[in-house]
């Protein structure tokens, strides 16, 4: 049985992550807001913007490649996404990159990292 291709950064795909939760937000104009009446009023400016946290456990190899990738302005990155069970494509950038040191081993550790990719 072949696994599901989660996340490809401009055509590389990536190992398969620990963690993978797609996120939908909207973004709200600041001129929202209760009013005086008592009624919730959402001035919505985008609706469903996409943000991905994801972990990986991964070689000092893979860290290298998604450190390099951490680096750029923005990544066309592919998801799978959870709601129409479909590989979209977008342009996100990557933000609160963590890299840990799980254990050492001969071939330079195995690492655990984290971030969260934010759609533009």
């Amino acid at each position: 049985m072949a696994f599901i291709q989660y996340l490809t950064f401009d055509g590389i795909a990536l190992p398969l992550p620990d963690s993978y939760e797609v996120q939908m937000d909207d973004v709200e104009a600041d001129s929202g807001g209760e009013t005086e009446a008592g009624t919730v009023q959402r001035d919505v400016v985008r609706l469903g913007v996409v943000s991905i946290p994801v972990s990986f456990s991964v070689s000092a190899k893979w860290l290298q490649i998604m450190t390099e990738f951490k680096q750029k302005e923005k990544i066309s990155v592919g998801y799978f996404d959870a709601e129409t069970l479909a590989v979209k494509t977008a342009e996100m950038y990557v933000d609160g990159f963590k890299a840990s040191l799980v254990k050492d081993t001969s071939r330079k550790g195995l690492w655990k990292i984290s971030f969260t990719l934010l759609e533009f």
